[in-house]
């Protein structure tokens, strides 16, 4: 929620390059343990860089929106915070300042960076 618009672009443009590479990979599987397999290495990358994928999003930013203002006093007697100390979880923060930002870096990474090399590597009319 504290990232900026710029580098929420980037990030989600960075993150759907490799969730597009999860989905390319798993074309060239044959069984199921083999998406799988194929799947688990960009999908971790992307998990463990910290890039920002629209979908996982609006689960995960919902999920701490709706637990901030409904959560019951021992959740957060567990946690050792309070409701206060996340200010700015609301949800116009979260379609505006993420979902928007990280929406248009996901099709960015999808469709332009993708889509351009798929384009110069296998449709590009030849000379």
């Amino acid at each position: 929620m504290e990232i900026g618009f710029l580098q929420a672009v980037a990030l989600g443009a960075l993150c759907n390059a490799l969730v597009c590479l999860a989905v390319w990979l798993s074309y060239s599987a044959r069984s199921v343990t083999d998406k799988v397999v194929a799947v688990l290495f960009p999908i971790t990358a992307f998990v463990a860089m910290g890039f920002e994928h629209s979908v996982a999003n609006m689960y995960f930013l919902a999920m701490g929106v709706l637990l901030r203002d409904h959560g019951s006093t021992e959740l957060w007697d567990q946690t050792g915070a309070a409701p206060g100390d996340f200010p700015d979880l609301s949800w116009s923060d979260a379609l505006l300042a993420n979902l928007l930002p990280v929406t248009i870096g996901n099709v960015i990474g999808g469709s332009v960076m993708v889509g351009l090399v798929y384009w110069a590597v296998y449709l590009r009319p030849r000379r």
